[in-house]
C-alpha cells in the first residue's frame, strides 16, 4: 500500500529501479471480498506463544477485508469482555475463551474447528 505523507503518495518497497520502462503500482488493487460465514473455514485455538506465555484465544483462517475482520474481532472481544487485536486474517482475544468463541461462531453460521487440543 502507499502511504500519504505531506500531500504526496509515498511508495513502499521500491527504492530505485534502473529499468527505464518501470512504472510503480501505487496499490490501486481491488478491495478484498469477504466470504459469507457459511464459506469461512475458521480454526479456534488456545495460544501461549504470541503473548509472552499468557493465555490467548486465536481465531485464524478468516478470508475477507480488514474492516470485516475488525468488526468480527470487536464482536468477539465484546462477547468475552476482553482485549485483543486483529491482523492478517487472525483474531487474538486475551484469555482462554476457546469454547465460548467456538459456540458464538457456530451460532452465527461460520464453519469452525477447535484446534490445539
Amino acid at each position: 500500500m502507499a502511504e500519504k505523507k505531506y500531500g504526496k503518495v509515498k511508495p513502499e518497497g521500491v527504492v530505485y529501479s534502473t529499468n527505464p520502462d518501470f512504472a510503480y503500482n501505487y496499490g490501486n488493487a481491488e478491495p478484498e471480498i469477504t466470504l459469507p460465514p457459511q464459506q469461512q473455514n475458521l480454526k479456534v485455538m488456545l495460544d501461549r506463544k504470541l503473548k509472552g506465555g499468557k493465555k490467548a484465544t486465536l481465531v485464524s483462517g478468516f478470508v475477507g477485508s480488514e474492516k470485516d475482520l475488525a468488526d468480527l474481532a470487536k464482536q468477539l472481544k465484546n462477547l468475552c469482555a476482553a482485549g485483543g487485536t486483529s491482523t492478517d486474517g487472525e483474531i487474538l482475544v486475551q484469555g482462554d475463551f476457546k469454547q465460548k468463541i467456538y459456540d458464538y461462531l457456530i451460532k452465527k453460521g461460520y464453519k469452525v474447528k477447535l484446534a490445539g487440543g
